[in-house]
């Protein structure tokens, strides 16, 4: 079974989707680590009998340093593929000249890169909005694209279109892994 390092800063639904959907199934998630200590995603670690690393980035004189320690972290455990789920640190080469990592987008790369792409992305011009994966790269959301699921927003709300964006990034994440990994994509 293929191992994955999961890494988030926040409440974690992904992290929770992965946990319930794939581990021990799928791939074995070997290590969930997080940039903050009050990470809601903590309580789903925990939950399915991982305690999670906590490595807090304020603790650190500037990025480099922090991704170093990220990186020894990840490194321990030899993962095939670390996966970026929520993670809200821009990385630097440190980081991913070294770790084979994805990350969940929430918007049609390459527009909207960076932060806020859910509310740029619903405000911009095109009938359709989505999300991507890709491959952690040296530039901010930049790397080759692992997949796209595409979402048409016309007559939606911007709460539909967060919830609906919410939804299917979950399943694009669950994908992307398995398609880096070499397994068999969900029907």
């Amino acid at each position: 079974m293929k191992k994955i390092v999961i890494l988030f800063s926040g409440s974690g639904t992904n992290l929770a989707y992965i946990l319930e959907n794939m581990h021990g199934r799928e791939v074995e998630v070997v290590s969930v680590i997080t940039n903050n200590p009050d990470a809601g995603g903590i309580s789903h670690a925990l939950k399915h009998g991982i305690v999670p690393v906590v490595i807090d980035h304020r603790e650190f004189p500037d990025r480099e340093s922090f991704d170093e320690r990220l990186v020894r972290e990840i490194e321990r455990h030899r993962p095939d593929l670390t996966v970026l789920a929520g993670f809200m640190r821009i990385l630097t080469p440190q980081f991913t000249r070294r770790v084979h990592a994805i990350n969940l987008h929430p918007s049609l790369l390459p527009r909207h890169r960076g932060l806020h792409a859910i509310e740029r992305s619903y405000e911009d011009e095109h009938d359709s909005g989505g999300v991507t994966v890709h491959i952690v790269s040296d530039e901010l959301d930049a790397g080759d694209i692992v997949l796209s699921r595409e979402v048409d927003k016309r007559g939606m709300d911007f709460d539909t279109y967060h919830s609906t964006i919410r939804k299917i990034e979950k399943e694009a994440l669950a994908d992307g892994i398995r398609s880096v990994l070499g397994m068999k994509m969900s029907s």
